[in-house]
């Protein structure tokens, strides 16, 4: 690990300025960025410690029924906010499929949103990475990619965004609030991610010293809480990130499909919203058949990026699965294992 300057702000004006420094880096939990600067793939040479700035760490109704959440807000607290199990159910289960108890005690929302891609090759500074070391190449393309994305790639990086919260999120058409030097603004989280195009270095369309403060979730998504569900195919039953993973929520009249919501983990270098798929449910019979059609459609632009040709079918099954699920309703509590399409319906408690 390199040396670096440790500073604790003391208002968000102050973080703001010192994290616009070249070589400077926001610090919450530090569960994704500690573990990069030990191996050497990040190695910032000033911390700015954000994790004791008010204000950050609340989850809030807003008067038009959405929730505000703020960038602190621990992942166990938000995954266990009776809120959010009942309006956005999604958005716990999800969290409930990700790290360990330990970690969701510990990492926060913003850090979630902002953790970095999980490929190998990215952690590993004697091999050559873009996103890393920008013109270095991408060892991935001819190396060990079976799980790499099958969307939105360049030749320039095949690596995946690993957030499982994002997902959902994404789904619910989840707004980011951001602060910095520059003042205000808002973006979807859909756009708050880079595709790696030829600047795979460029992983989100935040300016320097630009913090995410919040994250707002309009009041429409809660009306899909009675049919929703995310799903998590991964290599071990724990503590591993997706291979694919899928949301999908569902409003019904009667047999028929009034509005579809359908999102993609696993597959890109952000979560992947599967507008087309989501425009050829709406209005039709919600069957078998337009779930299968539905996938087809998410995934017409799919391709393999190395060895990775199976994950393709794999998540058009599992759309395919999700959209089944969320049809046959929302549990009640978790299942025993949260997100596996292979998991018991019975509930569990899970350890906070």
């Amino acid at each position: 690990m390199n040396r670096f300057d440790y500073i604790r702000p003391a208002s968000a004006a102050e973080a703001f300025a010192e994290a616009a420094r070249p070589g400077s880096a926001y610090l919450a939990a530090g569960t994704n960025l500690l573990d990069l600067m030990k191996g050497g793939a990040a190695r910032p040479d000033r911390l700015v410690d954000i994790s004791r700035l008010p204000g950050l760490d609340r989850i809030e109704t807003l008067a038009d029924g959405g929730v505000r959440i703020g960038a602190l807000v621990r992942n166990a607290d938000l995954a266990y906010d009776a809120g959010i199990q009942r309006r956005f159910p999604a958005v716990s289960e999800a969290l409930l499929s990700g790290a360990s108890p330990q970690l969701r005690n510990a990492a926060t929302l913003g850090g979630n949103l902002l953790q970095r891609t999980r490929c190998p090759y990215f952690y590993d500074v004697a091999s050559a990475c873009n996103r890393r070391t920008p013109g270095s190449g991408c060892d991935a393309l001819h190396g060990e990619n079976r799980l790499h994305a099958v969307l939105g790639w360049s030749e320039h990086c095949i690596a995946t965004h690993p957030s499982d919260l994002c997902v959902p999120l994404v789904g619910l058409d989840a707004v980011v609030e951001l602060e910095g030097p520059g003042g205000a603004r808002e973006v979807q989280l859909e756009a708050l991610h880079c595709l790696p195009g030829a600047t795979p270095e460029r992983e989100t369309v935040l300016a320097p010293g630009e913090l995410i403060v919040a994250v707002r979730l309009p009041p429409q998504g809660a009306g899909l809480a009675a049919h929703s569900r995310y799903l998590k195919v991964r290599e071990r039953t724990s503590f591993a990130f997706a291979v694919v993973s899928a949301f999908a929520g569902l409003e019904l009249d009667g047999g028929t499909i009034r509005t579809a919501r359908v999102a993609l983990g696993g597959v890109a270098a952000r979560p992947w919203r599967a507008r087309t798929a989501e425009a050829a449910l709406e209005g039709a019979p919600a069957s078998p058949d337009s779930f299968a059609r539905a996938a087809e459609i998410a995934l017409a632009d799919a391709h393999p990026s190395g060895e990775n040709g199976f994950k393709i079918a794999l998540a058009r099954r599992l759309i395919v699965r999700a959209l089944k699920d969320a049809l046959a309703g929302t549990p009640e509590a978790p299942a025993a294992l949260p997100a596996s399409p292979f998991a018991p319906h019975p509930g569990a408690d899970h350890a906070a």
